[in-house]
């Protein structure tokens, strides 16, 4: 049996060039690709600021989990990307004011350089809805 697939596109300027989604739904599947603090029209938001980059990040997140029937309480895992390994506890804050009583698991690591230097943090997330409503 073929599952549906379901893919949201939040008009960032790098997924068309690169050929990639925001979000895809495979059944109660969901994957988020690495999401970077940019606003509507493609300008990176908060340089400088990793806690305002990371709350772009999970709002960002938010909005494509609900277009695909989620929300963040589906979240299971979340994985951090940083070019300044100083700013996990700031960006870990800002990742407990989304995820304090959800818990997922997550990783943090520190990457040497993003697509645009500007941004101090991307954030990839999975999720896993209770039922199926494809």
């Amino acid at each position: 049996m073929k599952m549906n697939r379901r893919k949201v596109s939040t008009g960032s300027p790098y997924e068309p060039i690169i050929g990639i989604s925001r979000a895809i739904r495979s059944g109660q599947y969901i994957a988020i690709s690495g999401t970077a603090p940019l606003d509507h029209m493609g300008k990176t938001v908060a340089a400088g600021d990793p806690a305002g980059q990371a709350r772009e990040c999970f709002q960002i997140a938010e909005k494509a989990l609900n277009e695909l029937g989620a929300g963040l309480s589906d979240v299971i895992r979340t994985r951090i990307f940083l070019t300044q390994i100083e700013d996990w506890k700031t960006v870990g804050e800002v990742h407990g004011e989304f995820f304090r009583d959800i818990r997922p698991v997550s990783t943090i690591v520190q990457v040497s350089r993003f697509v645009d230097p500007e941004w101090r943090v991307e954030i990839e997330f999975d999720a896993l809805v209770d039922e199926d409503d494809n």
